[in-house]
């Protein structure tokens, strides 16, 4: 904990070699974003465009979403509420307690402020991020803060391409993402008290349609496409939906499973390895 305060407020003095950036979003993030590499001399993540949250194109984008009417914060019975079941998915910290298969944050077209409980992925970057190079990982990403269970950590970003267009830019070797691909089994399970509890019933939510959806990340990405691939992750994505409403293409956004403490590589299950191409798995 101690190294860590130190290398938020003055890396150099532990580190005087290996940064090559202390902030590679150049701004855009609302904090820093380390570039750390004492191994080699790559630079890769300095070649990127960098992006805060996933472009969608109008024609993915279409209309805007239909807003609640609380002028403070929202309640249990509003009509945001009711989108996601009767009950929002994080409590009064921002913290998720039940995974589902889309959470719908309120939007543009809300009347509560950008403090409401239900605007939570949409506050960006909250803790100091490092990408760093690893002889084991290649690439890889830490914390230089603890990150508590069910925190909200980054969306994973890129360019939305419906499957015409990621056919197109597949063949020529772009690196894509599929959301689709990615394992829904731990955002399931989330905070259902039915595993615990025996006599708890298991919460049901109408399931997503198919992701039928790629982000192209081979010119802009942002931290999220350097979090290394595992198998028993301590990150899970979780579908998020504020500023539209095509169900086939929500926001990709990761939160902490469990408490992370500093300096501990973040990890996120990829989905099934067979499925993998060399230009799918960027972060391995």
């Amino acid at each position: 904990m101690k190294l860590a305060k130190t290398l938020r407020t003055n890396p150099l003095s532990v580190r005087p070699k290996g940064y090559h950036s202390f902030d590679i979003s150049n701004g855009k993030e609302k904090v820093p974003v380390f570039l750390y590499n004492d191994i080699d001399n790559d630079l890769e993540p300095l070649f990127y465009e960098y992006l805060v949250k996933t472009v969608f194109t109008p024609v993915i984008h279409g209309g805007n979403t239909t807003g609640c009417n609380c002028e403070s914060s929202c309640t249990s019975d509003c009509l945001c509420a009711i989108k996601n079941g009767g009950k929002f998915a994080y409590d009064f910290n921002g913290k998720l307690v039940r995974g589902k298969p889309v959470i719908f944050e309120c939007g543009s077209s809300c009347k509560c402020p950008p403090g409401c409980r239900n605007r939570v992925t949409q506050r960006g970057l909250r803790n100091t991020l490092e990408v760093f190079r690893s002889q084991e990982t290649g690439w890889g990403v830490r914390s230089l803060e603890i990150i508590h269970a069910g925190a909200f950590i980054c969306e994973y970003a890129g360019v939305a391409l419906t499957r015409e267009q990621a056919k197109i830019l597949s063949m020529n070797g772009d690196m894509l993402v599929y959301p689709g691909r990615f394992s829904s089994v731990r955002s399931d399970s989330w905070g259902d008290l039915s595993q615990v509890h025996v006599n708890q019933e298991r919460s049901s939510y109408p399931s997503l349609p198919p992701l039928d959806y790629a982000m192209d990340v081979s010119k802009m990405r942002n931290i999220a496409c350097y979090i290394s691939h595992c198998t028993d992750p301590n990150v899970m994505v979780q579908f998020v939906l504020y500023d539209h409403n095509n169900l086939m293409f929500p926001r990709v956004m990761l939160f902490a499973m469990e408490n992370i403490p500093p300096l501990m590589e973040l990890s996120l299950d990829y989905g099934v390895a067979e499925e993998w191409s060399e230009k799918l798995a960027i972060c391995s």
